[in-house]
């Protein structure tokens, strides 16, 4: 298994947590320049692989792990991630890790500083050097463009859309000079189509150059497109190693879910009447959202409808949510079951029955090193005192953690949250079960209008289906009206009365999800459509 001619060799890994086991027996082997996808539902064991070859702590605070690990011939056990990156072992992270107040550059070069001396460092020591700010902007240049992407190295990480952080990120891992085996996890995830592309040939550019690439990706076409071997894992263990381009989409979908996947998405017949009552009109909103600014949007809500806003990234779609529920500064006209809302308040928003899955789940929405149970029923007891038991005749709140953690139960059940149990710390759980506690804690709060951005990104292909799926459910069951902002189209489609498509800050249209997808597409890229549009007053 140490052979030489292998970068990375895993020889019967496997790793338990508390009782649970998560990998079993993985063993394959990753050739010098070769791209490798690895695919798996969330909680299927991709990122505890990760986790024990950079050497992370919760694998050592744990008891270690089984079996064996060679790098470049030689047997590895990291102690932290440091010595992987010391190695020529890089990561890209579904999370980003930028410091936002700090400029391209600065994130490309942070910890390999290039310094100059100067007469104060001559006389009293290197730690007076100054920075050699042009030779540093050289090396981050050099590094953006060989992704081939336009991205200026003064900019500040704060003010860049989401796209251009998730190049940054990679352009810091491919400028260490000794990286010769790149992990990319879910890196485009957050890209538009024609970003996912330059990626793509990115990666073939760097694996031409004998840098060896793991391939995390829930996007199936774009691994078979891209990888020369692809590894199938199911429940911790390799269900596939097989050759990149000899599979079909449907056969990795089985392979990863254990079971048929219809290939077709069924498209939504809308039950919504037309002649429905509003329950939100926006009027010329603008949102100062960095990367995602919104310019003038006029949009009407009909009750209980599930309205979909698409757009590529950085037209202002994540905006208008974000906007609306007082997490950036906005302006217009709110109006809500017929009175005023206040803009630039988000407890203001919560108080009157809205709720937000908001796409960055770490940032925003979760409590990362709470429980599950904590998380789902925080809001609630914050906004509608729930879970709150009232002692010595009201003088005293008493937290119900019986009643939260029954609750938490049937979440768990419901959304098929992959977990040890309710009292298992978020940060433990895979991306794609982070997004269920998001969507199970806005559940609990019984809005009358949920916002939900980017619920699928980072999901795997059979949890997609399961939370699409939760929200219909709950939009049926409640008559909960749910506006669902996404990248993915399809998934658009598939669930919403309405599609209202964003481009440049503004609505270019409202389509039904029955148009033909080239009509979105032209939309999308600032050309009328001409097809069967669907408008405000329809």
């Amino acid at each position: 298994m140490a052979g030489e001619d292998h970068v990375l060799s895993y020889d019967g890994v496997g790793k338990e947590f508390f009782g649970n086991r998560v990998l079993k027996n993985v063993t394959f082997k990753l050739g010098k320049g070769k791209i490798l996808g690895l695919v798996g539902e969330n909680g299927a064991g991709k990122s505890t692989m990760m986790k024990i070859l950079f050497g992370m702590r919760e694998i050592s605070e744990t008891g270690g792990y089984e079996g064996k690990i060679y790098f470049n011939g030689k047997e590895i056990n990291f102690q932290n991630p440091m010595d992987a990156l010391n190695a020529g072992i890089g990561m890209v992270h579904q999370e980003f890790s930028l410091i936002p107040g700090f400029t391209a550059t600065e994130n490309i070069m942070l910890n390999r500083e290039i310094t100059k001396t100067s007469v104060l460092s001559k006389i009293l020591g290197q730690k007076l050097s100054t920075l050699d700010r042009p030779q540093m902007q050289k090396e981050a240049e050099n590094a953006i463009n060989s992704l081939d992407v336009k991205i200026s190295p003064d900019m500040l990480i704060a003010e860049m859309p989401v796209g251009h952080k998730q190049f940054v990120e990679i352009a810091r891992e491919i400028d260490r000079s000794q990286v010769q085996l790149l992990v990319l996890d879910e890196p485009t995830a957050v890209l538009t189509e024609s970003e996912a592309e330059i990626l793509l040939k990115a990666m073939k550019r760097l694996a031409a150059k004998g840098i060896s690439i793991i391939f995390i990706s829930h996007r199936l076409q774009e691994v078979i497109e891209v990888s020369d071997q692809i590894i199938v894992l199911r429940d911790g263990e390799i269900i596939k190693d097989i050759s990149g381009g000899t599979v079909s989409i449907k056969e990795i979908a089985e392979w990863m879910v254990g079971r048929e996947v219809s290939g077709r998405k069924e498209k939504r017949e809308s039950a919504i009447d037309h002649n429905q009552d509003l329950i939100m009109e926006v009027e010329n909103l603008w949102v100062d959202m960095p990367g995602e600014l919104v310019h003038d949007v006029s949009l009407k809500i009909r009750r209980g409808e599930i309205l979909g806003i698409g757009g590529l990234a950085g037209q202002g779609k994540l905006g208008i949510p974000n906007g609306i529920m007082g997490l950036f500064p906005a302006g217009g006209k709110v109006r809500y079951d017929g009175a005023d809302l206040p803009l630039n308040s988000a407890k203001f928003a919560l108080d009157t029955g809205l709720a937000f899955v908001s796409e960055d789940r770490r940032g925003v929405g979760l409590l990362l090193d709470e429980p599950i149970y904590w998380n789902i029923s925080f809001s609630s007891m914050q906004v509608q005192q729930k879970y709150l038991r009232k002692v010595l005749g009201g003088l005293i709140l008493w937290r119900d953690e019986k009643e939260m953690k029954k609750a938490a139960q049937e979440y768990i059940r419901a959304l098929e949250i992959r977990c040890t149990g309710e009292k298992q710390k978020v940060r433990e759980l895979s991306g794609g079960n982070q997004q269920k506690i998001c969507l199970a804690k806005a559940f609990d709060l019984n809005p009358r209008i949920l916002f939900v951005s980017e619920p699928t990104r980072g999901i795997d292909i059979g949890a997609k289906s399961l939370v699409l799926e939760a929200l219909k459910r709950y939009n049926r069951e409640n008559n909960t009206t749910i506006v669902m902002i996404s990248s993915e189209l399809e998934e658009l489609r598939a669930i919403c009365d309405r599609i209202a498509i964003v481009c440049e800050g503004k609505i270019a249209g409202i389509l039904h999800p029955s148009v033909d997808a080239m009509e979105f597409g032209l939309l999308m890229a600032g050309v009328k459509a001409e097809g069967k549009k669907v408008n405000n007053h329809a």
